[in-house]
């Protein structure tokens, strides 16, 4: 799986990449179907807090998108590696059922 991280307004630091890197371990059942993700990180500029958003890009030519608001970036990977999983596990039982 090819991951891409950016950041908007801010440039992620290498404690934010391994971090980002630790909580997707959890995808390694997904690396045979899912071929890229790309997450970029925006922080935003009126008030405070970060909003994240996720492609996943399936080696059968589906992209799926996934989104997470937070004030904190580490509290917002976690809640987004978590909707990356489900989502990569719907997207693969869809599948399966054709």
């Amino acid at each position: 799986m090819n991951l891409t991280f950016r950041g908007i307004g801010f440039t992620p630091t290498e404690e934010d990449k391994e971090f980002l890197d630790k909580k997707l371990k959890k995808l390694s059942f997904a690396d045979d179907y899912l071929h890229d993700l790309d997450i970029v990180a925006t922080k935003e500029s009126k008030g405070i807090g970060f909003h994240l958003d996720a492609t996943l890009h399936f080696t059968w030519k589906k992209e799926k998108a996934v989104s997470q608001d937070a004030y904190e970036l580490y509290e917002g990977i976690e809640l987004l590696a978590d909707k990356i999983q489900a989502a990569a596990k719907k997207e693969k039982e869809k599948t399966m059922k054709i």
